[in-house]
């Protein structure tokens, strides 16, 4: 499972011209599962993002968590997360789990952020839509579960 996260000042998601997700302060996560990905993925990515020490404290460093300051969460189902483009000109998307799969995954990750007390709003699943934000810092990472030994 690979998540971008953009901590925001505020942020939304349009479908169909209508506004389906808006938080203000706190984090965006584009959330993409690939194959092989299980619900201790997403349980596993939850608790990291939820816990991530990315906000500002009295001092001006990064000590404080999404929890710690209040903020809430935007999620948005991305499997474009998981193209490969090492090869040729068009991305390859045979890493991404299938959307049935990637549904229920995201479904989970979504209900283990709201356990922590979090407010989440989320997109629309297999939708075509529109985020806007505005990244506070900016402040963008790249976060995956881990890969089961071989």
């Amino acid at each position: 499972m690979r998540a971008c996260v953009q901590r925001v000042s505020e942020a939304s998601v349009t479908v169909d011209n209508q506004i389906v997700g808006n938080i203000g302060h706190g984090l965006v996560v584009l959330l993409g599962v690939a194959q092989g990905d299980r619900e201790q993925d997403a349980h596993y990515l939850a608790d990291k993002i939820a816990g991530l020490r990315i906000f500002d404290d009295e001092a001006g460093r990064m000590n404080r968590s999404l929890i710690d300051v209040g903020g809430a969460m935007l999620v948005v189902s991305q499997f474009t997360l998981l193209g490969d483009c090492r090869k040729g000109r068009r991305p390859s998307f045979v890493d991404a789990a299938p959307p049935d799969v990637a549904e229920r995954l995201y479904g989970a990750f979504v209900e283990k952020v709201a356990a922590t007390g979090i407010e989440v709003a989320t997109g629309r699943f297999r939708t075509h839509m529109q985020v806007r934000l505005t990244n506070d810092g900016p402040v963008t990472l790249l976060i995956e579960s881990p890969r089961p030994s071989a």
